[in-house]
């Protein structure tokens, strides 16, 4: 029997939504770019240097996270125990998820080089999960990593290989939006918490205003990020009746908590030239000067949107190669000095 649904909503290239609900995100992009977007199972073997396992955390809700360690090395003394870094993946809200390739080989490679352990958190996807869902699993796998350092919950590679006084929260694109929300609801129990937040790394966060900044109306879309896909993606995931000077897209906005008022740990803020949301991405910096935090910020000239996730454009281009080695070595540097 033919179908009757029809499209309300399409992201070219990632996303299908229908009048019943239902949401298709099989890529219909470029082919030479799926493999982007394509799982990589877990496996709890060193390939490369790095094993991964994919872990439930909540049985309730599903949400699960993907764990990387780096394996040890006769040539790289590691100290007793390593840094942890929490990650919230990108994608608007509405697509991606902490297995797929793209995230895969950045993240293998930053554990390598940092001498770190990872946790990536699945995070619910919109529109079937609007905002805040996806901050309310961010936040849920910063709770159980509290739960496993107070000996509460048991998670054999955490309570092996980590410091829980050295965790760092890191996020692409809307991760790095979700890095805000977990810090500032963390610091509020800074006290009390066996979790020490030493800082967080925001890449190219999904910060936006209603009123278009000067580099989202003149910077040209880029592979990674286009207009089409901000205003979308964004409409899709924000709860209904809400615009883009919602706190979570804009938390340097007048509707979010004032930030004087927030215990957030040092900040990592690493801004693209060529990226739609450069200007916002400034404005969340200055503001959070302003207030007294501890911010500095990574300018990476002539560098597009989530750059270093598209394998294709490292494997190709010299200077984003080398791009995304001065990124890792910069976040590597902040971890270090914090």
């Amino acid at each position: 029997m033919a179908s009757n649904k029809q499209v309300v909503k399409e992201v070219s290239g990632w996303l299908t939504v229908f009048d019943d609900g239902k949401v298709n995100r099989t890529w219909t992009g470029p082919p030479e770019v799926k493999f982007l977007m394509e799982t990589v199972p877990p496996h709890e073997e060193f390939i490369d240097g790095v094993a991964t396992r994919d872990v439930p955390i909540d049985l309730t809700s599903g949400l699960r996270v993907r764990i990387y360690i780096p394996e040890k090395s006769p040539d790289i003394p590691d100290k007793d125990k390593l840094p942890l870094i929490l990650h919230f993946h990108g994608g608007g809200f509405c697509i991606s998820q902490a297995d797929w390739y793209l995230y895969y080989h950045f993240y293998t490679r930053l554990v390598r080089s940092v001498r770190a352990v990872c946790v990536s958190v699945y995070l619910r996807l919109a529109p079937e999960y609007r905002l805040p869902s996806a901050c309310e699993d961010a936040y849920s796998a910063y709770l159980w990593l509290c739960a496993v350092a107070r000996g509460e919950l048991s998670e054999p590679w955490l309570e092996s290989y980590v410091d829980f006084g050295h965790v760092f929260l890191v996020g692409d694109s809307t991760g790095g939006n979700l890095v805000h929300q977990v810090a500032a609801r963390a610091g509020a129990f800074i006290e009390t918490n066996p979790v020490r937040l030493a800082g967080g790394v925001a890449i190219h966060p999904g910060f936006i205003r209603a009123e278009a900044s000067q580099s989202f109306s003149d910077i040209p879309d880029s592979p990674m990020l286009t207009r089409d896909m901000v205003n979308k993606f964004i409409a899709l995931a924000l709860p209904l009746g809400s615009t883009k000077d919602h706190p979570i897209t804009c938390p340097m906005g007048p509707l979010a908590p004032p930030l004087a008022g927030l215990k957030l740990p040092p900040m990592l803020v690493v801004v693209a030239e060529n990226d739609l949301l450069r200007d916002t991405e400034l404005e969340y910096v200055e503001a959070m000067k302003k207030a007294g935090k501890e911010v500095e910020v990574l300018f990476e000239p002539e560098m597009g949107h989530s750059y270093y996730l598209n394998k294709l454009a490292i494997d190709v281009d010299p200077k984003t190669a080398d791009q995304v080695d001065h990124l890792i070595k910069e976040i590597m540097n902040f971890i270090n000095r914090h």
